[in-house]
């Protein structure tokens, strides 16, 4: 580690960081007196290669109290870190772990998260369709089916179905008490109920057909960047679940824990 007042830099290693879309990278900070100082940007690419767009080498590096890794516009960006903090850690003999529950990323584990979903199609007046929904509640009587701490500035949550492994979003969220942000797929004779969830009836992505039966597939709760353009869920997926076969509408489906989050490695020289 180098001396106070020398210009030094910071290695980085990661496990499970996912690539962003085309619009955003990943830029690290290191928080020294309470200032962030840019330590670089950089992408992961499809196979966990890492690649730097911008290096930067920082002063009185040694004094450096955490490492902070955010999401940030490729182009035009605020000089400032971004709201989305994804990764934090401390320096202790200049190496931080980095992880999503250090209060200045995510604050939390999600140890706690968990919750149910039913199979139900409440926009439709058809009866044979019931497998052709996914909604976030609980039942007699219907009340939020997530149970999920709030997240920090600059995150917000999504539910997914990953069907025929093509992922398919049922609508963000910030509140699993309230309503989602979308209804495209869902159909027009009535009204959903007032929690996340959407039917998939309509307007069908291309290379799937709706309605479709969803027994066989993933259901998935991820956390993601409010700006990020990806289309695919994010590397925090704290809840999952798959469809049982046979499995009735209306029928409670848990949901379990979701792939292990990312973790990484700042280390000073």
């Amino acid at each position: 580690m180098a001396d106070s007042g020398d210009y030094a830099e910071v290695a980085l290693s990661f496990e499970g960081l996912e690539p962003l879309g085309d619009g955003f990278v990943y830029e690290g900070w290191a928080i020294v007196d309470g200032d962030a100082i840019s330590t670089g940007r950089f992408t992961i690419e499809a196979d966990g290669e890492q690649l730097a767009h911008s290096g930067s080498l920082v002063e009185d590096l040694a004094v450096a109290t955490t490492f902070v890794l955010t999401i940030e516009p490729a182009e035009g960006d605020d000089p400032a870190p971004a709201d989305a903090h994804v990764l934090a850690g401390d320096f202790v003999d200049g190496v931080a772990d980095l992880n999503v529950a250090h209060p200045a990323a995510l604050g939390s584990d999600f140890s706690d998260a968990g919750g149910e979903f039913v199979l139900a199609t409440p926009t439709t007046d058809a009866t044979d369709d019931e497998l052709s929904g996914i909604w976030f509640i609980r039942l007699d009587p219907t009340r939020a089916g997530l149970d999920l701490p709030e997240l920090p500035a600059g995150w917000v949550y999504e539910g997914w179905a990953v069907i025929d492994g093509q992922p398919v979003s049922t609508g963000r969220f910030v509140s699993a008490d309230g309503v989602d942000e979308f209804n495209g797929f869902s159909g027009t004779d009535a009204s959903g109920p007032a929690y996340p969830g959407e039917d998939f009836i309509q307007n069908a992505p291309e290379g799937l057909d709706f309605p479709v039966d969803l027994t066989g597939s993933t259901v998935v709760i991820s956390i993601e960047p409010l700006d990020d353009d990806s289309p695919a869920p994010f590397a925090f997926k704290p809840l999952a679940a798959e469809v049982p076969a046979g499995i009735g509408d209306h029928e409670a489906i848990q949901l379990g824990v979701g792939p292990a989050f990312p973790t990484g490695v700042a280390t000073a020289g």
